[in-house]
């Protein structure tokens, strides 16, 4: 072969190359926007960057960084599958813009929401806010929805010239991490983590009050007000539920993720301390609190404590439930069995696979046992790490609960 052939297969490989070679998103801060049934878009912010040759990014909200690795470019077209709750991105680039759908997939329907997303643009709700007319941090007592599904729940707010963080902590868990502005008398906060997404409006009247406020997800609008109260307080959160009368122990047996029956009769769990981690791959507060019980784990496993998650997915189907909770391990390396009950996630059903509990209240519940194989106390919920001091107290109530239980001794005749 001449000079002359080997130069025109070089020259020919460098345009096949650059022919097939994929547009890439561009890397930096973006602004995405999700439409909802109501009209208002659920506005978030994510970074692109490039990484080994691959591009990955990350979802803003507040101090949490969501990293997605799993994103693929082909032609025109964008694919983003996110790591936790089964939903995705299908999306087109559009002169430097995406639009397209999110997609939710709820064990037997997808649910599908338009989506677009405009890059160099890292403000959420408004590119040149007002002055704010009032500072809103603090604690304020909140109430979400009206009449008989109103919730009382708890509002911290942290406010720094027009930008807002915070969160809403309820019976059941909390809002996580909400980022948004305050811009002249009007409040905005949303929040999106590839399960929920959600944004707040309303009107703040004074440094006292919240009114009209509207609460978003993509196909519900619920009322929202707030009065400012430094003492506003939910109920004891291992109140809420308990066990049926006559009752002093729990029993199950379910199939870990490879088919094999485990029952806290097993050996592995004879004399120990034992945490019952009710919970679902779709429920955010559940994520937040596989993330802190993985940590937990390490910790205490060597001391004597186990940890068993009972998984009740939006279906019963075993390999779709596996496939969904298989993410949660992957994602959070979780070290202890994960179980597929077969129930799903409705309440009444999760409360009639285990009979000896009065009632389950909400996602995620935890059930702590002695070594005697005894609950002695059940918590509703999960402050994540979004309520700041009220994630930092849980965990130190907690962990001092277990090493009082790990300290106690087991009774013979027992």
């Amino acid at each position: 072969m001449n000079y002359r052939s080997i130069i025109a297969s070089l020259v020919l490989v460098f345009l096949l190359q650059v022919s097939f070679a994929q547009p890439k998103l561009k890397t930096g801060v973006w602004r995405g926007a999700l439409k909802t049934t109501s009209g208002t878009d659920i506005p978030f912010n994510f970074e692109v960057k490039d990484n080994g040759g691959k591009q990955e990014l990350f979802v803003i909200n507040s101090t949490e960084r969501l990293k997605v690795t799993d994103v693929v470019t082909k032609g025109d077209s964008v694919f983003i599958r996110m790591p936790l709750f089964d939903s995705e991105f299908k999306l087109k680039l559009e002169a430097g813009n995406l639009k397209g759908n999110w997609i939710r997939h709820l064990g037997e329907r997808d649910a599908l929401i338009g989506f677009s997303a405009e890059p160099n643009t890292s403000w959420r709700f408004t590119a040149t806010p007002e002055k704010p007319a009032f500072d809103v941090s603090g604690r304020w007592s909140a109430v979400i929805g009206e009449g008989a599904h109103a919730d009382t729940t708890v509002g911290e707010f942290k406010q720094t010239g027009n930008k807002l963080t915070g969160t809403f902590l309820t019976t059941t868990g909390d809002y996580r991490f909400l980022e948004g502005s305050v811009s002249g008398n009007k409040l905005y906060l949303s929040c999106f983590d590839g399960g929920h997404a959600y944004t707040f409006t309303a009107t703040v009247n004074d440094a006292q009050t919240i009114t009209d406020g509207k609460f978003i997800g993509t196909s519900f609008v619920q009322a929202w007000t707030a009065v400012k109260n430094a003492n506003a307080k939910l109920p004891d959160a291992y109140s809420l539920t308990a066990l049926n009368p006559g009752y002093k122990k729990i029993d199950f047996s379910f199939k870990d993720m490879n088919g094999k029956e485990v029952s806290l009769q097993d050996a592995r769990y004879k004399n120990k301390v034992v945490i019952v981690q009710i919970l679902g791959s779709w429920c955010p507060n559940c994520m937040d609190e596989t993330a802190y019980m993985v940590n937990y784990y390490k910790k205490f496993q060597p001391k004597g404590v186990e940890v068993i998650g009972l998984a009740y997915e939006r279906t019963n189907d075993f390999e779709k439930s596996k496939k969904a909770l298989q993410q949660v391990k992957n994602r959070f390396n979780v070290p202890y069995p994960l179980l597929i009950t077969g129930y799903t996630s409705n309440k009444a059903e999760t409360a009639k696979s285990l009979p000896m509990l009065a009632k389950v209240v909400g996602f995620p519940t935890t059930i702590i046992i002695d070594k005697s194989g005894d609950v002695r106390k059940i918590h509703t919920g999960f402050s994540g790490p979004g309520t700041g001091e009220y994630y930092t107290e849980f965990i130190s109530e907690f962990e001092k609960l277990t090493s009082d239980l790990l300290a106690e001794k087991v009774e013979a005749s027992k």
